[in-house]
């Protein structure tokens, strides 16, 4: 057994997941309203610089956070984007179910 065939086949298998089809169809229907690309751009932008911010070693301010949090669930009450949100969080709920897995091989090898 080859260890990266089996991770080849893992990652075939993701991809082909319902959840990962999910996705794509779901982004491919928001890309197609340019209001909804639009917003769902807008917000993605403000979340990559909190996110920058906090690998920089800032905390955001509870301001910033309230405002990320409010611009959430103005942008989570559009159909397309609300469909594109449920099916990212099904597809990480996958990838915490595989990490966690993998993680509870290297416990088992590393003692």
């Amino acid at each position: 057994m080859n260890v990266y065939d089996k991770a080849y086949d893992l990652a075939k298998a993701l991809k082909d997941s319902t959840e990962a089809q999910q996705l794509k169809e779901a982004r491919q229907a928001m890309d197609a309203d340019p209001d909804a690309s639009r917003i769902m751009d807008g917000f993605r932008a403000r979340q990559m610089e909190l996110q920058q911010k906090m690998m920089g070693g800032e905390e955001p301010t509870e301001a910033e956070m309230a405002a990320i949090t409010k611009q959430y669930e103005d942008i989570a009450v559009n159909p397309l984007i609300a469909r594109v949100l449920e099916a990212e969080r099904q597809l990480a709920v996958v990838f915490e179910d595989i990490n966690r897995l993998l993680n509870d091989v290297l416990k088992s090898v590393a003692g």
